[in-house]
């Protein structure tokens, strides 16, 4: 719909942010660990981790090469770690079936380990530049409100929001794989969850939600999520150790780092389940070797 498309794509050109992976000479790769890297993480907390494994790391034979744990140590803080497991399996499977180049097909990347549905549609489309609906929270949301006039999409994906996203693709693939990276972008710096910046808008005159009095949300409670006290949090303090440590760790090591033994145990229980602790012979623990 060029209604849609072309005030989009002008807003783009003019206001896109100057990120790495986005540069003409980012690498398949680079922009594979990039999107790994930002599920459910902002592009502050991406930008210093992807230029530091990037330059250890520069292709999946690199990362490939060495044990598990140093994926996930190198991953800091940026939490959720299974991620750096699965880019580090993702790596090892791009070496043994792909010769050590991120596939160019939609299919191929869906068969990496780790890969979804949406990952694979946005390497497709920003590394090759192919014709790929990518729906991720800031497009859903974009299209929730644009073209169906309500505020927040649906909690979990449905087929309608693939057909409209679908529908709205430019034929042409490197316009629609520029198309879209313009929605996302339009939903990170302006059509935010809270507080859209509507007079902002390049469609603000076409836009549904608007048309309608911009409607509040109607459907079950959205809530935020929390950190401080979960397992999350206690998870994240036992892998610091790990990670700060470049010989296995004692278990008193660990114990400190949390009051609730019980929620500590489960936590460590956790990690070790997930694959990102080794428990060792002597009583010890490591990252994965």
């Amino acid at each position: 719909m060029p209604k849609f498309t072309d005030p989009i794509l002008a807003w783009y050109d003019a206001n896109a942010r100057d990120l790495p992976w986005r540069a003409p000479d980012a690498t398949p790769w680079g922009v594979l660990v990039s999107e790994i890297m930002l599920q459910q993480t902002p592009v502050v907390r991406v930008l210093p981790v992807w230029r530091t494994w990037l330059e250890r790391w520069p292709t999946p034979a690199h990362l490939a090469a060495e044990p598990s744990g140093e994926a996930v140590r190198a991953w800091g803080r940026l939490g959720y770690p299974r991620r750096a497991l699965r880019l580090h399996a993702a790596a090892q499977a791009i070496v043994e079936r792909h010769g050590g180049e991120v596939p160019d097909s939609h299919q191929a990347l869906l068969d990496l380990p780790g890969i979804g549905s949406y990952t694979a549609a946005a390497v497709a489309s920003f590394a090759y530049r192919q014709r790929h609906a990518v729906l991720d929270t800031n497009v859903r949301r974009v299209l929730a409100r644009m073209v169906d006039g309500v505020e927040y999409p649906p909690k979990s994906q449905t087929r309608a929001e693939v057909v409209t996203a679908e529908s709205l693709l430019p034929l042409d693939p490197p316009t629609a794989a520029r198309w879209s990276v313009a929605v996302m972008e339009l939903g990170a710096l302006v059509c935010t969850a809270r507080s859209p910046r509507c007079v902002d808008c390049p469609v603000l005159d076409r836009c549904e939600w608007q048309a309608r009095g911009r409607p509040a949300y109607d459907g079950p409670p959205r809530r935020g999520q929390t950190y401080a006290g979960t397992d999350r949090q206690c998870r994240g303090r036992l892998l610091a150790v790990l990670r700060d440590a470049r010989e296995p760790v004692a278990k008193p090591a660990l114990d400190v780092v949390w009051s609730d033994v019980v929620q500590r145990e489960r936590a460590l229980d956790g990690l070790i389940a997930d694959g990102l602790v080794d428990p060792l012979d002597d009583g010890r623990y490591a990252l994965p070797g």
